[in-house]
């Protein structure tokens, strides 16, 4: 089975797309602990991982923390989404407030979204004070900025970075 991709077509078989749905749920599982799921040999697994990463399909490998766990040691913070809108769009503006974004630690996400802002930012900040000192960065100094919005999250209820289409890929393949 063939997929089209901004790179180029890189042709995905069903175990590939397992192999990925079965990362993507715990990348901390073990080459063998794959290959057993997916019934294939170690080596063979072990290619196929090496291959899904030298394509630039895996991004990168992370262990995703629970906010409610880590928050007696060091502080529950302060997550917030924010809605930017710059006075101009053009592509240069666009580009120009994305790399300043980007570089900021506190920005977990930045998106680019259409119709309404031109961005939304998912922002973890320590608290009050180091959300005003980003602000004071991002959105004040930054002469581009129109209008900002933010909504501070009082519960997150479900944070997932797996993409649910590739298991229904595989399932259909």
């Amino acid at each position: 089975m063939k997929f089209e991709t901004n790179q180029s077509d890189i042709a995905l078989d069903f175990t590939d797309l397992q192999l990925l749905d079965l990362l993507q749920r715990d990348a901390g599982q073990s080459n063998l602990q794959l290959a057993e799921q997916l019934h294939i040999s170690p080596p063979t697994c072990l290619r196929r991982v090496r291959r899904l990463h030298a394509l630039g399909l895996i991004e990168r490998q992370v262990a995703i923390v629970r906010p409610e766990a880590i928050a007696p040691l060091v502080g529950h913070g302060l997550q917030a989404l924010v809605e930017v809108t710059l006075e101009r769009q053009h592509a240069e503006a666009l580009e120009a407030f994305e790399t300043l974004a980007v570089a900021e630690d506190a920005v977990q996400q930045c998106w680019r979204v259409s119709p309404g802002p031109d961005f939304m930012l998912v922002v973890a900040c320590s608290d009050m004070p180091a959300y005003l000192a980003l602000s004071q960065r991002l959105f004040t100094a930054y002469s581009n900025v129109r209008n900002v919005k933010t909504f501070f999250a009082t519960k997150r209820a479900k944070f997932s970075p797996h993409l649910p289409r590739l298991a229904h890929k595989a399932e259909s393949a």
